[in-house]
């Protein structure tokens, strides 16, 4: 049965028995992974997921259903387990079938050229970076993970009220963490790209970069524990606006966990801070031309010369707050309901290079890696105490790498403290991104 054939048949069904909006949304994804270890296939994936969810609204409350076949059998399941699911919603929970927005961007995310990559080539990409890492440095002893991973997805969301629409993205990773070892001293470095260009990547750019990330921390010393300039290192700044970053949605600010609660038009950052979604990011992780529930994505500026200007909005949080839906709404995947949710939103960066932040510091912490930010992070107040590495900075330069580190502080605080921002960036196998930020100070501490 083709997808069309299901949805005319699910439609004219879910309206005989008593459903008055209806839609229906589809997703599959195509993914292939493999990793390498001593010239070797360690791991290999090939996978296809995929399936379809129904929301209707029914008796006046909205039910939902999904089902991983699409099959004549799925459709009195779907009918029966939304009719079953509206009986507990609460009358408050009010949700919209939505009739469509006036336009939509034409945008393509998908790689024809990826695709036509055979799993032949990525095998032995990844086998020649890990040869090249190998080969680099007789301290590189190995690499823990040597990954290459592809994915394709594919959404349509259709409803009664005549809106069809669909889109389609593809994507590469790779994944690289090295170990060097010197004497008894073992450090660690991550390379972590993301790309729908396949033939850009060089195995030995890939493999010398992973490989002087991990060397660069042998040798680390201990520093006195006070307060520094930091400059966190964008990889890791983007971590860290990802851990705080659902403080911008309005379904938190609504429930009151969010500090942002009542700080719309106000400075909640420096003045050189501005933060954006953008879904039409290209080899955006979370690049799309619509949302879960059918409105044209937009670009939008949630911060702006550091006043908060909005936050992140579907229909029913809209509603709520007696404003408009910024086409936001967001599902994991077809089995979840419809939350809030981004697509690339990020930090914009500056045109002020990496090199020229580094040289401006008299006395201070480069941050390189964070860890420990779930549980070191309290995301309502904004308070953090995180393990870090990184290295020290005196005069303008990188001086030695330093023993792990407790960099601590407040999101917010930070936010303000902000002096400086680059122009590197990065988007860290997330929809989250950042260039490198310098901070005023932050508490550091070496054990």
């Amino acid at each position: 049965m083709t997808l069309q054939e299901f949805q005319a048949k699910l439609f004219s069904q879910a309206a005989s028995s008593g459903f008055t909006d209806i839609e229906m949304y589809y997703e599959k994804k195509e993914v292939f992974g493999c990793q390498i270890y001593n010239g070797e296939i360690d791991q290999y994936e090939v996978a296809e997921d995929g399936g379809v969810s129904f929301r209707g609204i029914f008796n006046g409350k909205m039910g939902y259903a999904y089902s991983e076949k699409i099959e004549d059998a799925s459709i009195p399941f779907l009918l029966e387990n939304a009719k079953e699911n509206a009986e507990f919603m609460h009358e408050d929970d009010i949700e919209e079938i939505f009739a469509g927005s006036n336009q939509y961007e034409l945008r393509d995310f998908y790689s024809t050229s990826l695709q036509d990559v055979t799993i032949a080539e990525k095998i032995q990409l990844m086998k020649d970076v890990e040869r090249e890492l190998l080969a680099f440095d007789p301290r590189i002893t190995a690499a823990d993970y040597c990954i290459i991973r592809t994915e394709s997805i594919t959404r349509n969301l259709l409803n009664n009220k005549g809106l069809s629409l669909s889109d389609q993205m593809n994507l590469l990773s790779v994944i690289l963490e090295v170990i060097a070892k010197d004497g008894d001293e073992i450090k660690t470095g991550f390379e972590l790209i993301t790309t729908n260009d396949f033939y850009s990547l060089n195995a030995k750019e890939i493999a010398k970069k992973a490989a002087e990330e991990a060397l660069s921390q042998l040798g680390a010393k201990n520093i006195k524990s006070k307060e520094y300039q930091v400059l966190l290192r964008n990889d890791a700044a983007a971590n860290l606006l990802a851990t705080f970053s659902s403080n911008f949605s309005a379904e938190d600010t609504q429930a009151g966990i969010s500090a942002l609660k009542d700080k719309l038009g106000k400075q909640i950052a420096c003045q050189k801070i501005k933060i954006v979604d953008d879904p039409f990011l290209e080899n955006g992780l979370a690049s799309r031309t619509f949302d879960s529930e059918g409105v044209a994505s937009q670009k939008l500026t949630l911060v702006e010369s550091g006043v908060l200007q909005t936050f992140l909005h579907n229909q029913k949080t809209a509603k709520k707050d007696q404003t408009e839906t910024t086409g936001h709404a967001h599902k994991e995947s077809y089995k979840s309901a419809v939350k809030v949710g981004p697509s690339n939103l990020f930090i914009e960066p500056s045109t002020m290079a990496f090199e020229d932040l580094v040289s401006s510091i008299d006395e201070g912490v480069l941050i390189t890696n964070l860890s420990g930010l779930h549980s070191g992070a309290n995301k309502v107040s904004g308070d953090f105490s995180l393990a870090a590495n990184g290295f020290f900075v005196k005069d303008g330069k990188i001086q030695f790498p330093v023993n792990l580190m407790t960099i601590a502080g407040n999101f917010y605080q930070l936010l303000l403290n902000i002096e400086e921002i680059g122009s590197d960036l990065t988007f860290p196998l997330s929809p989250f991104g950042s260039p490198s930020i310098l901070v005023k100070s932050l508490s550091v501490t070496v054990e």
